[in-house]
C-alpha cells in the first residue's frame, strides 16, 4: 500500500529522478523525470505534485494509488453484516449465506 506522505517527500525532494512516480508505480513517467532531470522541469513538476498529494485527502489518494483499498474494510463489513441479517431473517438459507460469504471474500 502507497503511503501519501512518502509520496510527497519523495516528490518534493527527489522530483528530479521521478523516485516519487516509480514508488507510485507510474514507472512510463518515473522514466521519462529521468530522461529529462537536466532540464529542472521534473524537479519544478515534482515539488508541486508533491504538495498536491498532501492536500489530497486520503480516500482520494487511495483511491488512485491504491485501488480504493481503505474503504474496503467498513465496506466489506457492512456488507458481511446485511449478509448475515437476511440469514438470520430467513431470507436466505445457511447454505447460501455460506457460499454468498465465501464468494464475497473471494472478490474482494
Amino acid at each position: 500500500m502507497k503511503n501519501k506522505t512518502v509520496a510527497s517527500l519523495l516528490a518534493i525532494f527527489l522530483g528530479d529522478f521521478g523516485v516519487h512516480k516509480f514508488y507510485l508505480g507510474q514507472t512510463g513517467q518515473g522514466i521519462l523525470y529521468l530522461v529529462f532531470c537536466w532540464t529542472f522541469i521534473p524537479g519544478i513538476v515534482g515539488f508541486f505534485e508533491g504538495i498536491g498529494y498532501l492536500v489530497q485527502s486520503d480516500d482520494a489518494f487511495n483511491a488512485r494509488f491504491n485501488g480504493g483499498t481503505a474503504d474496503r474494510t467498513p465496506n466489506a463489513l457492512n456488507t458481511l453484516a446485511q449478509l448475515d441479517a437476511l440469514r438470520q431473517s430467513g431470507a436466505i438459507t445457511e447454505e447460501e449465506y455460506q457460499e454468498k460469504k465465501t464468494q464475497y471474500l473471494k472478490d474482494i
